[in-house]
């Protein structure tokens, strides 16, 4: 079966370089009309320029597909809704939205200043909202809609010296686990991409071989997938080097303790059973949080719940 993406228009955002180049080319090669966003400043935002966008869209045409440039900052809504009433005045629809845009910042916690960490949060997250929100109602009428929002072992894990990016990445993940709930009866689908490759944003952290591997070309085929018509839903695909996995964010079965337990002495003393791994599954939404938590409290109290 072959994945294509013919008379669908695509949106890439920080697609002048690296992973989003990567993704606008391949889904151009695949049929999509692509919006090849980028603004084109420095891997800490400062700058802008339109040439590396510019030159993804020539190199789309030279193809044979279809593309436009576009210069928007993701962080400022009245950009972004510029950007996609041009896609719409161009061809009429938006169906993909790869949220890629990104900028660094590092440095810990302690060093790092409050600005820094705004404007990442700006670029990253309000970015990836800004976007979402403005191609929100479009998808919701079309009844179509397959959005990426790009997340990091950084946010799912920790990285040191990116606390401001890793709580914009895991933020992502917040989002897209509502708008999947409320997308869903629009034939919306919204999954995540945890990436490992090698850019000018990863350049000399990696060992040369390392960085040989971690092609961009390797990461794309999880976003072609993940915007495909058959597309998974609130997944957290992981790739790099050719390597695919899937995140999960999980929770072990709750512990119910009779009143008297029910301390911080309490807690420690079950503390092996609570924290048993084995029993760890992933939920669907927060209300299940909540309803797993009633279920062992009215077990253990004798009662019953309405």
């Amino acid at each position: 079966m072959s994945i294509r993406y013919d008379g669908k228009v695509a949106i890439v955002t920080g697609a002048g370089q690296g992973l989003g180049r990567c993704h606008a080319i391949e889904l151009a090669k695949r049929g999509a009309k692509v919006v090849v966003n980028d603004l084109g400043g420095a891997k800490d935002g400062t700058g802008a320029s339109s040439d590396a966008a510019l030159a993804v869209v020539a190199e789309i045409e030279a193809a044979g597909g279809e593309a436009i440039a576009n210069g928007a900052n993701v962080a400022k809504y009245a950009d972004v809704e510029a950007m996609v009433k041009q896609a719409v005045d161009t061809w009429g629809r938006v169906d993909i939205l790869v949220n890629n845009a990104g900028i660094l910042r590092d440095k810990s916690f302690a060093k790092g200043s409050l600005e820094d960490f705004q404007l990442v949060l700006d670029v990253h997250l309000m970015g990836t909202i800004n976007c979402t929100k403005a191609c929100w109602d479009i998808m919701r009428e079309q009844e179509y809609g397959r959005i990426v929002v790009t997340t990091s072992s950084s946010g799912l894990f920790g990285n040191f010296g990116q606390t401001n990016y890793g709580a914009a990445k895991m933020g992502v993940i917040g989002a897209m686990n509502t708008l999947v709930q409320e997308g869903a009866k629009y034939n919306i689908r919204v999954n995540a991409l945890a990436p490992t490759a090698g850019t000018r944003m990863t350049e000399g952290l990696l060992p040369e071989k390392a960085f040989e591997l971690l092609t961009p070309e390797t990461v794309t085929p999880a976003v072609l997938y993940l915007v495909s018509e058959d597309a998974p839903n609130r997944t957290i695909l992981c790739a790099g080097a050719g390597g695919f996995s899937v995140a999960k964010i999980v929770e072990t079965d709750s512990v119910w303790l009779a009143p008297e337990e029910q301390t911080p002495e309490g807690i420690a003393a079950h503390w092996d059973e609570i924290n048993r791994a084995e029993t760890a599954r992933e939920l669907k939404g927060g209300f299940e949080q909540s309803i797993k938590m009633l279920t062992v409290a009215a077990a253990g109290l004798g009662i019953k719940l309405d």
